[in-house]
C-alpha cells in the first residue's frame, strides 16, 4: 500500500466529493426501505410484542456489529433483548435460547454459514425466527417465520464490496422496529430513564429532592423570636446563604437570606435591635421531599432564588441549594 499525501486542492476536493457521494448512497438506501414497510413488518412487531422471553439478535462480521447495536436499542426501549454470536452459539451459548424467545437473524447475503448451522436448533427449541437480509430468495429468508427485506441497490464502497449502505439500511430497519415497539408498549420518558439511571435523563427523571437535600445539623434554622444577630451567625455557620425561621414543632414561619440582610442594611443601617421575625420573608418557597429534583430546579428558576426549604406538612425536614443540584448533575 502506497502512502498518499494530500497536497493539492483537487485532491482535497475529491475527498469531499467522495464523502458527499457516500452520504447520498446511504440516504437513498434507507429511504428505499419505506415502501417495503408493510404486513411483514407488522408481523415481526407482533411476534416481539407477544414474546414471553427475550429477543435474541444474532449476526457475524459487520452484521454482528449491527446486531449488537439493535439488541442494545431494543433492550433500552422496553423490549428485553440480548446479542448472541452465532459461532459462540455453536459452542454452548445456544443454551440461552428458549422456546419463549424470538430469534432475530441478520445477514445481508442470507447465506451466512454460522447462522444457518444453528437455525435447526433454534427451531427445535420452539423460538420464532425473524430474518433481516438483502436477499429475499436466500436460505435464511425462506426459513424465517418473517422476513424483512433490507436490499440495497449498491454499497457506498466504490468496489461495491465493503458493507456500507447495506449495514446502514439494516441498522435503520432495526431502529424502526425498536421505535415502533416502544410506541406500541406506551414506553415513556420515565421508563427510558429507569433503563438509563446513569445518564442525564435518568438523573433528571429519577432523582428526588430527598436524594440530594441537606438534613439534620446541616440545615440552618433559628426560632422566630431569635435576635437577628443569631440568624446572621447561623447563615454564616451553615453556608447556605439563608436560614429557616421556625415556630413551635418545627413549623416553618419564614426564611431570612443574605439578600434580605443586604436590603435591611441599605434601608435601616443599625439592625442590632431587630428580631428575625420582624424582617424575615413570611412566604418562603418550599418543596416536598418526594418531589423530583428537576421540579426544584424549575421552582428556583421561576422564583429566581438559589435555596429552597423542604417541608412535610409545613414542618422543616431539609434544605436545598442550587449547588446541591449542580453536584448531583440534575442541572
Amino acid at each position: 500500500m502506497v502512502a498518499v499525501i494530500l497536497s493539492t486542492p483537487s485532491q482535497e476536493q475529491r475527498l469531499i466529493e467522495r464523502a458527499v457521494e457516500v452520504l447520498g448512497i446511504e440516504a437513498a438506501a434507507v429511504t428505499s426501505l419505506a415502501p417495503r414497510i408493510g404486513a411483514a413488518f407488522v408481523q415481526a412487531c407482533r411476534l416481539m410484542l407477544e414474546c414471553r422471553g427475550r429477543v435474541v439478535v444474532s449476526g457475524i462480521g459487520k452484521s454482528g456489529h449491527v446486531a449488537r447495536k439493535i439488541a442494545s436499542t431494543l433492550a433500552s426501549t422496553g423490549t428485553p433483548s440480548f446479542f448472541m454470536h452465532p459461532a459462540e452459539a455453536s459452542h454452548g451459548d445456544l443454551g440461552m435460547v428458549t422456546g419463549d424467545d424470538v430469534f432475530l437473524a441478520l445477514s445481508n447475503s442470507g447465506t451466512t454459514a454460522e447462522l444457518l448451522a444453528i437455525l435447526p436448533q433454534v427451531r427445535r427449541r420452539g423460538a420464532r425466527l425473524i430474518a433481516i437480509t438483502g436477499n429475499p430468495a436466500s436460505t435464511l429468508a425462506t426459513l424465517a417465520d418473517v422476513h424483512l427485506d433490507a436490499t440495497v441497490e449498491r454499497e457506498a464502497c466504490p468496489l461495491n464490496l465493503a458493507p456500507t449502505a447495506s449495514t446502514t439500511a439494516t441498522l435503520a430497519l432495526g431502529d424502526a422496529l425498536a421505535v415502533a415497539l416502544l410506541d406500541a408498549r406506551g414506553f415513556g420518558a420515565e421508563d427510558f430513564a429507569s433503563s438509563h439511571p446513569g445518564g442525564a435523563l435518568g438523573r433528571r427523571l429519577l432523582t428526588r429532592v430527598t436524594d440530594v437535600m441537606r438534613t439534620g445539623e446541616a440545615v440552618p434554622s433559628v426560632g422566630e423570636t431569635a435576635p437577628l444577630s443569631t440568624a446572621i451567625l447561623e447563615i454564616t455557620r451553615k453556608r447556605m446563604g439563608m436560614t429557616a425561621v421556625l415556630g413551635a414543632g418545627g413549623q416553618v414561619r419564614g426564611i431570612f437570606t443574605d439578600g434580605d440582610l443586604r436590603r435591611l442594611l441599605e434601608r435601616d443601617g443599625d439592625i442590632r435591635a431587630f428580631r428575625v421575625e420582624q424582617v424575615m420573608t413570611r412566604t418562603p418557597a418550599t418543596i416536598g421531599a418526594e418531589a423530583l429534583a428537576v421540579e426544584a430546579v424549575r421552582l428556583m428558576e421561576d422564583r429566581r432564588i438559589s435555596q429552597l426549604l423542604v417541608v412535610d406538612g409545613g414542618r422543616l425536614v431539609g434544605a436545598l441549594h442550587i449547588h446541591d443540584l449542580l453536584a448531583a448533575k440534575v442541572v
